[in-house]
């Protein structure tokens, strides 16, 4: 095993959450590294969470154990599951955290109702410190996933709405906005390329129109809107040096409409 565990979660840092966690995984794999993913993802949203997993996860070396709690439905009957997929390991609730990973890959899931890895005295409200850290301190000791639950196979999966292709252009949507206000919609390079190629657009988004779709937020002046391919492969709206979301009065969820110019 790699002896890496990382952390994405909605806990902050103004809290001892996430501290609680390290410890519980310190005390069982003294060896293990720490990598904090994120722990800004908004407060009980999935799909966020879900989003910055998905970008980061394969980054990292094989076996891996990625640590994830965003999880509004503790102590219900949600369960609290491992997964692998690829060569990376998986923990957190079965709620559609890891809802996109599972179109793209082939994976093994288990539910985690193995106890004997679970800290004693699990609160009904702190899954992250009593199942989800002991688990995957013993995922990175090599515990084989098998061992922690039984098998499961229909996992909750949440779907972003895809994006709809025309005569007259693609219409899609803002799914994530990211800390410095960039508006990430589900239009891929692929698709843009495949429906828009080199034609002339359109590109209107809240009430603002944007000519082009460029390389960075240097090709247009300071404070002026821009379209570009983001470093996840999708059609991002930025503002150079300014804030997108706010400046364009765009939350997520908003219509993004790409034109053809006739």
């Amino acid at each position: 095993m790699s002896q890496i565990i990382t952390l994405t979660t909605d806990f902050g840092l103004q809290d001892h959450y996430v501290s609680a966690m390290k410890a519980i995984m310190l005390g069982l794999a003294p060896e293990a590294r720490h990598v904090d993913i994120s722990h800004d993802i908004p407060p009980q949203d999935i799909m966020a969470g879900a989003w910055v997993i998905r970008n980061a996860a394969f980054l990292f070396p094989a076996n891996t154990v990625h640590l994830v709690v965003v999880d509004p439905g503790v102590g219900t009957n949600r369960h609290p599951i491992a997964m692998k997929i690829e060569d990376q390991y998986f923990v957190g609730p079965d709620n559609g955290i890891f809802s996109l990973f599972y179109d793209e890959f082939e994976y093994q899931a288990v539910k985690l109702n193995n106890e004997k890895y679970w800290r004693q005295g699990v609160s009904k409200t702190f899954h992250g410190r009593d199942i989800f850290a002991p688990v995957a301190a013993h995922l990175s000791k090599g515990t084989d996933i098998s061992e922690l639950g039984d098998p499961m196979e229909d996992l909750v999966t949440y779907h972003w709405a895809v994006p709809i292709a025309d005569k007259d252009g693609l219409q899609g949507w803002v799914v994530h906005i990211d800390r410095f206000g960039n508006l990430i919609t589900n239009i891929s390079h692929d698709l843009l390329g495949e429906v828009i190629g080199q034609n002339k657009v359109k590109i209107y988004v809240g009430n603002t129109m944007i000519k082009k779709v460029v390389s960075t937020f240097g090709d247009v002046e300071e404070g002026e809107p821009v379209a570009f391919m983001g470093s996840s492969g999708m059609l991002e709206i930025g503002v150079n040096k300014g804030n997108a979301s706010r400046l364009l009065s765009v939350d997520k969820g908003a219509q993004i409409s790409i034109v053809l110019k006739k």
